[in-house]
């Protein structure tokens, strides 16, 4: 369970990024909500993935799953450049998270 609980909490870090980039720095008041909800419920399941997983790797496999998932983001919803190292790159993140999740105890 502790690893659906840090998917979770990966899933909120990317729908917080989103939100503080439609904040406009905190001037609009609906995406600051959102940002700061997704915040709070990012850390709150980063914080019970980490009773089992170690702090390292579930820090590690949460920030590489809110970096993926905001370039993806970044990609789709805010038409950011993309290229075929850019992916490279991103496909070395997902590698890493796969390796993180199988060599953890």
């Amino acid at each position: 369970m502790a690893w659906v609980y840090l998917v979770i909490a990966g899933v909120f870090e990317v729908i917080w990024a989103t939100a503080l980039k439609y904040s406009e720095e905190f001037t609009k008041v609906l995406p600051t909500i959102i940002t700061i909800m997704g915040m709070v419920i990012g850390f709150v399941f980063l914080a019970k993935a980490t009773r089992v997983i170690p702090m390292g790797t579930a820090y590690a496999v949460w920030t590489g799953i809110g970096a993926v998932g905001a370039v993806i983001v970044g990609i789709f919803l805010f038409k950011e450049p993309v290229s075929t190292m850019r992916i490279l790159f991103l496909g070395c993140i997902v590698v890493g998270i796969i390796g993180l999740k199988l060599t953890s105890a």
